[in-house]
């Protein structure tokens, strides 16, 4: 920080805060709804909208309401949707074999929302969990994740979200290596301009379990993700991670959890000086949706000086629950 000679009383904080139009003048950051991805999940069922228990205002949607609510995003100004699928649990096997249908649920979702929207942005995770009948986000052999055969299914995985048209391809499972494998292969089937936005930084959190509910691998899941999801603990590690997904042709880079890591968010933006995402997961969407409910927080007001608190860390975009009610609030503010 430079140095300020003034003292108090000739140097008073408070007159750029004493009233709105100087506090909005001198506002270090801002949120705008062009900042927002909006976290959707979907579902395969014969219901267009199926309320998610454990987290109040999110429903697993159809690919048609998905469509519908595509439209809705985009008339608030939302560039993008992030989607994440409920299926069958019929469907689920040991490898995640429905996990690249080119006419299973997500390549549907892809279709559905690319017709209607067609300029609307569309980031399709990568990962077997909810897939596979173990929960795990990779291949399953005794108690052990084998690395390489996971990274072969997930590059079968990202290249059908690819065929059926996702903008930006979000592998989420954190297995060394499947960056540069799925860059390669998107390369030689003549993908090249879809995007890669690598989850570096992604921790095994306590906050993913409304996840896990919304989209029904909670109860399938044997064990813990603690041996491919990063230690809370570790902070270098992450730069790390960040630093190999670049050299692997990562166009963007994730950190999730949001709030509780902050200070990753920070630490990559200004070591790689690259787009950074940040995800403000399901438990934190839940636990702060839980207080505004009981009356011991001020729902809407805490949402957004969150999704405010990202952007003032680092993040070039959010990824949230809270995306449409935000931007709602943004339009009339």
């Amino acid at each position: 920080m430079p140095h300020f000679p003034q003292a108090f009383p000739d140097t008073r904080m408070r007159r750029l805060r004493q009233h709105e139009w100087v506090r909005s003048l001198v506002r270090e950051n801002r949120l705008a709804p062009a900042d927002l991805i909006w976290s959707m999940v979907v579902h395969d069922g014969a219901e267009a909208r199926i309320p998610v228990p454990s987290m109040p205002g999110v429903f697993r949607l159809s690919p048609e309401a998905a469509a519908a609510e595509a439209r809705r995003a985009r008339a608030l100004g939302i560039p993008a949707l992030a989607i994440f699928p409920h299926i069958d649990p019929a469907k689920k096997d040991a490898r995640g074999s429905e996990a690249n249908n080119p006419d299973g649920l997500v390549a549907r979702s892809i279709r559905a929302i690319k017709d209607a929207v067609p300029d609307i942005g569309v980031v399709c995770d990568v990962a077997l969990d909810p897939f596979t009948d173990h929960g795990h986000d990779g291949l399953l052999e005794g108690n052990v994740i084998p690395n390489d055969a996971t990274v072969e299914c997930l590059v079968a995985q990202a290249l059908m979200q690819a065929r059926a048209g996702a903008d930006v391809i979000a592998p989420s499972d954190m297995m060394d290596g499947r960056v540069g494998a799925i860059r390669r292969a998107l390369d030689q089937a003549g993908h090249e301009n879809v995007m890669l936005l690598a989850y570096s930084a992604k921790y095994a959190s306590g906050f993913y379990g409304p996840y896990r509910d919304a989209i029904g691998s909670a109860k399938a899941l044997r064990g813990d993700k603690k041996t491919y999801q990063m230690d809370p603990a570790n902070g270098d590690e992450g730069l790390r991670e960040a630093a190999l997904d670049l050299a692997e042709g990562a166009d963007m880079i994730m950190v999730k959890p949001g709030l509780p890591y902050l200070d990753m968010v920070w630490r990559i933006k200004h070591a790689f000086g690259v787009p950074v995402v940040v995800f403000q997961v399901s438990g934190e969407y839940a636990m702060m949706k839980a207080a505004a409910a009981n009356g011991w927080l001020d729902g809407p007001r805490v949402m957004m000086e969150s999704l405010t608190c990202f952007r003032r860390a680092g993040a070039d975009a959010i990824i949230s629950y809270w995306a449409p009610e935000a931007a709602e609030i943004l339009a009339g503010s």
